[in-house]
């Protein structure tokens, strides 16, 4: 295996941790302070620039590397933000569970193909509309964000940013497809359950909440259609296109998309860049601290116990549910090159590549703080008045839910 040209010890992977561990527990414990996009910065600055000036002393090669896979990955998912943005979809079905199903089974196909944000922040408006008749849809929220802000996006390195961290260090683009047998089955078992569930609760609402909801329907409309072209163009540029055309590429869509897209739309979408620049300041630290921990795990990983697929499957999930999922894929990713396996990522024994994809994508939804998308829903929610769980009522529903799944996906596929 190719040795890193710079090794730090392992002191150096302390910013790295702190800052993970700031992510998920600074918006629980002061979340005043984490509002600030400012203050994330400050944040990513002082635990980053130590890391930085270290290798620009003993490997600038590494920061360099580094800063274009930072590149790539926002300029993706900033276009993806931006063109999804000017999507609108508006409209009042009636909240059958069939409906509602509907709704889920849609948005876990959309999100490989426009990203699980970009799914999740065009489809949980008109899925809240429909269901505001109802009484109860925490529930169906709860399964919005399992299968269309987290376990939808793992078709396409377009679908969650794991993926298409993956891609940049060399999984071809269509390899991915590989992943449909357990995202078919996985998707399947939870729009089953879902649908048994929906079913019961629909069965026991209000008599006049049921009418409520048969008589005010209004239909499904589409506004901004032309942007669902533009969204093609970033799925063709990400698979046919290099460095830097793809990322020159998907600038134009972003601001073609935003230029012709009417201010109404933004406005009914509540569209700003708020998110976009928390994510940027956020992952401009994780990039930056994460360089030793991977050249550490590349070297030492034979030291750490993982060695069959189930393993890899559990332990990227375990940490993708309280960590992101992101930097977690790329750190059980260099954990496999240290195993003794192909220094190059394409060469990874499949079913282990496969184990850290699923694991990643898959239990990023064990926890409101394991993917991006799964606050955002839920700040949108609880602004339409649903009452969603606390951080440890949701976990109750992905523990009663997702983990019987993925005891059964590691029992089939691995």
């Amino acid at each position: 295996m190719e040795q890193p040209d710079f090794l730090p010890s392992t002191f150096w992977v302390l910013p790295f941790a702190a800052l993970l561990l700031g992510i998920a527990v600074i918006p629980l414990a002061a979340p005043h302070f984490w509002e600030s996009n400012g203050r994330k910065l400050a944040v990513s600055t002082v635990l980053g620039v130590p890391v930085l000036v270290l290798y620009a002393v003993h490997a600038p090669s590494a920061i360099t590397h580094t800063a274009a896979d930072y590149v790539s990955f926002m300029v993706l998912l900033a276009s993806l933000f931006v063109i999804s943005g000017g999507v609108l979809v508006q409209g009042d079905l009636v909240a059958t569970p069939t409906v509602n199903t509907a709704f889920l089974a849609g948005g876990a196909l959309l999100a490989s193909f426009i990203g699980t944000t970009g799914a999740s922040m065009l489809l949980i408006r008109p899925l809240l509309e429909t269901n505001s008749e109802r009484r109860s849809a925490v529930h169906t929220v709860v399964f919005f964000i399992f299968l269309v802000s987290n376990i939808g996006g793992c078709l396409t390195p377009l679908g969650d940013p794991p993926l298409f961290l993956g891609y940049l260090q060399g999984v071809p683009f269509t390899w991915t497809f590989r992943l449909a047998p357990a995202w078919l089955f996985t998707s399947g078992v939870l729009l089953g359950i879902y649908f048994v569930w929906d079913t019961v609760i629909h069965q026991n609402e209000p008599a006049p909440w049921v009418r409520a909801d048969r008589t005010h329907i209004v239909p499904l409309t589409l506004r901004g259609g032309e942007n669902l072209l533009l969204l093609g163009g970033i799925v063709a540029a990400a698979a046919f296109l290099g460095s830097p055309w793809r990322e020159l590429a998907m600038v134009g869509l972003a601001i073609a998309s935003f230029r012709r897209t009417p201010r109404a739309v933004h406005d009914a979408n509540h569209f700003s860049f708020q998110p976009i620049v928390e994510v940027a300041v956020i992952f401009l630290g994780i990039f930056a601290t994460m360089i030793p921990a991977l050249d550490l795990l590349r070297v030492r990983g034979a030291e750490l116990r993982i060695h069959e697929p189930w393993q890899f499957f559990w332990a990227t999930g375990v940490l993708s549910s309280f960590l992101d999922n992101a930097p977690t894929y790329l750190t059980f990713l260099a954990l496999a090159q240290g195993r003794g396996l192909p220094p190059e990522v394409v060469q990874i024994p499949h079913a282990i590549l496969v184990a850290i994809s699923l694991g990643a994508v898959f239990m990023g939804a064990n926890s409101y703080i394991g993917n991006g998308p799964n606050f955002m829903v839920r700040s949108i929610a609880e602004s339409r008045g649903v009452r969603m769980p606390s951080f440890g009522g949701y976990m109750l529903y992905s523990g009663f839910v997702l983990l019987p799944v993925f005891g059964l996906v590691t029992w089939i596929f691995f």
